[in-house]
């Protein structure tokens, strides 16, 4: 019998990010406390740029963005964000950006918990993820809700289950 696997990847769904965008922008739009503020987001594939004529507001802005990526079900572990600063014409500016893979040092620590673990898997990083693979899939499930359970601050996905 062939040996069971899945991959563990720290990654977030770009489409979701994309939708959460989206509706903050429109919420920024509509909503009365951002009229005449100059708020506005803009996201280039890499990173969410906030802009607003004041500080106070590109957080709020900030806080309304991360509220539509909760409710996409995107993780913020995965969300770096950076204090508001000048960006020219009397503008601030916070930039956002995304974690993408795992850390080498982090895939190691993972792979050093799931050996010292005594389930009979074994654990390999490859490159920014790190592969699970194992005879049981009952130990591979048990794998899982392992690292479910120690939280390394990452953005934990577990993908091509076989």
């Amino acid at each position: 019998m062939a040996d069971s696997s899945f991959d563990v990847v720290a990654k977030v769904d770009r489409q979701e990010v994309d939708n959460a965008v989206n509706q903050a922008r429109k919420e920024l739009s509509q909503r009365f406390d951002f009229k005449n503020t100059g708020t506005s987001l803009a996201w280039s594939g890499e990173e969410v740029v906030i802009l607003s004529k004041t500080d106070q507001r590109a957080l709020a802005a900030l806080d309304v963005f991360k509220d539509k990526l909760v409710k996409r079900s995107v993780s913020l572990k995965a969300l770096t964000s950076s204090e508001p600063r000048p960006a020219g014409g009397g503008n601030y500016r916070v930039e956002c950006s995304f974690l993408e893979g795992i850390p080498e040092d982090k895939a190691k620590a993972l792979a050093k918990t799931l050996r010292q673990s005594g389930l009979k898997i074994q654990a390999q990083v490859q490159g920014d993820q790190l592969r699970v693979t194992g005879k049981s899939k009952n130990d591979l499930q048990q794998a899982i809700a392992l690292l479910k359970e120690r939280d390394e601050g990452l953005p934990l996905r577990f993908t091509n289950y076989r």
